[in-house]
């Protein structure tokens, strides 16, 4: 089951207004680029932001995401009919042949038991072509950046066109082994309402993700830094 933040739709509705800057994409689309991919299966596609910018560099897209309300943001965009989506998760997808899969911001570490990483890496092997890339990020957990996941540090204020001015913060939960647990608020200042929205991610750290990956049939090709969070995460680029 989704995050209240992505399957509530009044959330869903304001996500991208709340984090309007996707340089984080940058790299992504410069592997596709690089690799010569035609077609891209992005899991945990949300929004549809990242299959939106491959669709309309002539890339044949499938984005799957088991968030309802983030799916019908997605199919609301303009050129949202060049992409496939699907309403699930990556296991239940059906056959496909892509040349490269992707996971981008924090889809990674939304998988928080083995059994369903497991599953999710299966699951990308079985999409792609032989030779074909699976290419995700994922928080270096030595750099604790759960320790700034306060009002203090994440707070921010937008006006969102048609809805008005709306606040949101994260505030730290539970940090447990590699799971670390917090809670977002939204508030929406037109009518005073507040919404909130449990998440928990899980942080593994290189070596650990290195052998789910060989584990599930890949080869690690490259782990590349984050332009956009430089020394805090890992980019792995992993090929079938």
């Amino acid at each position: 089951m989704a995050d209240a933040i992505f399957e509530n739709q009044r959330l869903a509705d304001v996500y991208d207004p709340l984090d309007p800057d996707r340089s984080d994409l940058d790299l992504y689309l410069g592997l596709a680029e690089r690799f010569g991919a035609r077609s891209v299966l992005d899991i945990g596609c949300g929004t549809g932001t990242f299959a939106l910018l491959l669709a309309e560099r002539g890339i044949e897209v499938t984005g799957v995401d088991p968030a309802g309300a983030s799916l019908t943001v997605a199919r609301r965009k303009p050129g949202a009919e060049r992409v496939r989506w699907i309403h699930g998760d990556a296991p239940s997808l059906p056959p496909m042949d892509v040349d490269m899969a992707t996971m981008t911001a924090n889809v990674a570490q939304v998988f928080v038991t083995d059994e369903e990483w497991s599953a999710t890496l299966a699951a990308a092997h079985r999409s792609l072509r032989p030779g074909g890339h699976l290419v995700f990020e994922t928080r270096d957990p030595r750099r604790a950046a759960w320790r700034r996941w306060t009002k203090e540090h994440t707070y921010r204020r937008v006006e969102v066109p048609g809805v008005g001015w709306v606040e949101e913060w994260n505030e730290l939960l539970e940090v447990r082994g590699d799971l670390v647990s917090f809670e977002s608020f939204v508030v929406f200042e037109s009518g005073a309402e507040v919404l909130t929205s449990d998440s928990t991610l899980r942080f593994r750290g290189q070596d650990e993700v290195t052998a789910s990956l060989e584990t599930a049939g890949f080869t690690v090709a490259e782990v590349l830094d984050a332009p956009d969070r430089p020394g805090r995460e890992f980019v792995f680029v992993a090929i079938r």
